[in-house]
């Protein structure tokens, strides 16, 4: 790697985002964080960790109604003490710890909104994981073992959920590939070409380049 850079990773449900980013991470010898950022906002916060595991990268379930919709207009943000409703709260924490994790160097992380969290830092590269319908069920029945007759709804209300978290959140569409530098289509490619793929490409990347 040419120069330290923090990488975050988006990426469709079955493109094998994760496991990419975890291979990247060992291949560059940093840290790597995807549930991991769970136990650290647990420990931030205060909150039992399985609080914020049942409410991570999701919306309340009105909110998400509505912007299937295309109308929200601020439901379900108002709720606890402290006028934010859990989603929120969560959303606070791991946003921290995500902005404190960036701070300590180079790292790899796995959604959660890092890019937008990230966005203005000339170290990040964000990285956007895609592939074909049939790649990812296939993913999904194969190697996460769902049961066939699940799988394509099971993409379906993932990458739905996926999406409403990342632009209620975010200030950019997720998806859209001119939100981030790199954007890999993994249905032809080993989960170890795609690691070694972004990480050629970090070779040169150049952080102080803005053309």
């Amino acid at each position: 790697m040419k120069h330290p850079v923090i990488v975050t990773i988006s990426r469709q449900y079955g493109s094998g985002g994760r496991t990419i980013g975890r291979l990247l991470a060992e291949k560059l010898g940093v840290p790597f964080y995807d549930k991991e950022l769970i136990e650290l906002a647990a420990k931030e916060s205060g909150l039992d960790e399985s609080v914020l595991a049942s409410a991570d990268e999701q919306v309340s379930s009105s909110l998400l109604y509505s912007l299937s919709l295309g109308m929200y207009a601020g439901v379900g943000r108002a709720d606890s003490m402290n006028g934010l409703s859990i989603n929120d709260r969560v959303y606070v924490h791991q946003a921290k710890v995500i902005r404190d994790i960036a701070q300590k160097g180079p790292c790899v992380i796995v959604g959660r909104c890092a890019d937008s969290i990230l966005a203005g830092r000339a170290d990040v590269v964000s990285v956007y994981i895609h592939a074909s319908r049939e790649a990812r069920l296939r993913r999904v029945v194969e190697q996460y073992g769902m049961d066939p007759h699940r799988a394509e709804n099971e993409l379906q209300k993932i990458d739905k959920r996926r999406t409403a978290y990342h632009d209620y959140y975010a200030d950019t569409k997720w998806g859209r590939a001119e939100n981030y530098q790199l954007s890999l289509d993994t249905s032809r490619l080993s989960d170890e070409g795609a690691a070694a793929a972004i990480s050629t490409y970090l070779e040169f990347f150049d952080p102080a380049a803005n053309k």
